[in-house]
């Protein structure tokens, strides 16, 4: 088959987010000193990336502005739900552009919106238990259909962060596709065939869609995207021209493949604009160079699914993720991963810090489920049930919620009570948000913010329970080394910076 023969389609996916980063007690952002001349890191990116995709410029010759795309409508895209929030919030000219973003999008790929969900707030799915890996996904899917009217077709895992239980959530919640790294695939067949053939060291042929079968017999289709020009996006010089990105996606085509082929680069959303000054015109550009000279269609995930159901079957690698080699040892161990770090740096705290929060969470679990025992019919379905309550604060929301969960009416201190309890809950899952174990050292802002909310869900514990866990859990934390003498370790660290973020009495 000739390369004129083949049906050629290209997606690109952007995953856009930023890690909550609210002071707990304030619920705002406080002045980010790093993010100099912004106030803050959210800030800094909505002027360097995030508007800037809503209407990426085309030069001319004589370098006036010919044109002006909407990336987003044009690519496949997830937002974080907690940047989403921000964004409503502080930034709403560019939050309405993306939610309108998507509506456009439908009219370019066949009724398919361009936007994908996200698990809430980052977590690393493999390494969270049952309860928190369900309510990640039910809050990540009801902040998507609130913010943009329908129901998602696709989820995208944190860190592409993946193991069976969690793709078995997805797939009961009807999400009908996710995107992992080629490194991510373990063996791989043709549907009817018996012979499978490894593809464990990113050989797995990204030019198709397969569908992973899992052990509940539920299914999911999974999306490969090409590896090594994602890196080259992300890390390399391909966003300096336009023109070269399209020559490289045009390049990742197999003559000699199947009639149908999509070539999809998956990289950060930040790429385009922040990490990459002007990236975002080279997206645009590289939309013009290539529909200009009729030489693939653009598509979107759920579109190319719709046309090109999976004619093969994948078994996947669990506990990977497409940003640690190591499976998703980046984030509990000194697994070797890191952003430059000196050479007599090392990431033993990254160990110490996740067995500090993990006994932390556990015990927060008891104190959960014994105080709302007597008060809610199930307490996992009513957190569960409380993003409800996060997206509409009014008091009618609040009633529906207590009207649904409560075991008999409550009293107006018992309602506060498990409010209290639940928040208690969101900080615990807030505490587990990827970036505070990603960088080089626990001193990091990240960090110092995941610590924040720790300290926020003890804070509440006491008051609700009146349990005091904020000794046990900084003997576990003294154990976490920083690489910077004057931090020493994470018991100094949260004594000099989380301490401090405190504001005024518990809201009783």
């Amino acid at each position: 088959m000739t390369k004129a023969n083949i049906k050629r389609y290209i997606c690109i996916h952007g995953h856009f987010y930023q890690p909550p980063r609210e002071n707990p007690w304030l619920s705002a952002i406080e002045r980010q000193d790093s993010a100099f001349p912004y106030h803050d890191w959210n800030e800094r990116i909505t002027v360097e990336s995030y508007a800037p995709n809503l209407e990426a410029k085309i030069l001319g010759p004589n370098k006036k502005v010919v044109e002006r795309i909407n990336n987003y409508s044009k690519i496949s895209f997830d937002f974080g739900p907690t940047l989403l929030y921000w964004l409503e919030r502080h930034a709403p000219n560019v939050y309405k552009g993306i939610i309108d973003s998507d509506r456009i999008s439908k009219r370019l790929f066949s009724g398919h919106g361009s936007a994908m969900a996200q698990c809430y707030n980052h977590m690393i799915m493999p390494l969270a238990n049952l309860n928190d890996k369900i309510t990640q996904v039910l809050w990540g899917l009801k902040d998507f259909k609130y913010r943009f009217g329908r129901e998602p077709e696709g989820m995208w895992l944190p860190e592409a962060g993946v193991d069976l239980e969690t793709l078995d959530i997805l797939a009961q919640n009807n999400i009908r596709f996710t995107v992992l790294s080629p490194y991510q695939a373990k063996r791989a067949r043709e549907i009817g065939k018996n012979t499978w053939k490894d593809v464990s060291h990113g050989n797995v042929d990204f030019r198709k869609p397969y569908i992973c079968k899992l052990p509940s017999r539920r299914s999911i289709v999974i999306f490969f995207y090409d590896g090594v020009t994602s890196r080259d996006i992300a890390f390399g010089d391909l966003l300096n021209s336009g023109e070269n990105f399209g020559d490289r996606l045009m390049g990742a085509f197999n003559e000699n493949g199947q009639s149908h082929q999509l070539v999809s680069v998956a990289t950060d959303g930040e790429t385009f604009g922040h990490h990459h000054q002007f990236g975002e015109m080279a997206l645009a550009y590289c939309f013009h160079y290539i529909q200009k000279n009729d030489l693939a269609q653009f598509t979107i995930f759920p579109e190319y699914l719709e046309k090109y159901p999976p004619t093969d079957e994948v078994e996947i690698l669990e506990d990977t993720s497409w940003s640690c080699s190591h499976g998703v040892g980046r984030w509990k161990e000194d697994c070797g991963c890191s952003i430059g770090a000196k050479k007599d740096w090392n990431q033993e705290w990254r160990q110490y810090l996740r067995e500090a929060m993990d006994w932390l969470r556990d015990e927060l679990i008891k104190i959960y489920e014994d105080e709302t025992r007597r008060l809610l019919i199930d307490p996992w379905k009513a957190r569960n049930d409380y993003i409800d309550v996060i997206l509409d604060v009014s008091e009618r929301s609040r009633n529906n919620f207590f009207n649904k969960h409560a075991k008999a009416k409550l009293s107006e201190q018992e309602k506060s009570k498990i409010i209290k309890l639940l928040e208690i809950q969101k900080n615990a899952m807030f505490m587990f948000t990827s970036c505070g174990w990603f960088f080089d050292d626990i001193s990091g802002i990240e960090t110092i913010q995941i610590l924040q909310y720790a300290a926020r869900a003890i804070e509440l514990a006491k008051v609700t329970s009146g349990a005091n866990l904020e000794r046990p859990y900084l003997d576990l934390l003294r154990r976490a080394q920083s690489n910077v003498l004057l931090i020493k370790d994470g018991l100094k660290l949260y004594t000099r910076f989380v301490k401090s973020a405190k504001f005024g009495p518990i809201n009783e």
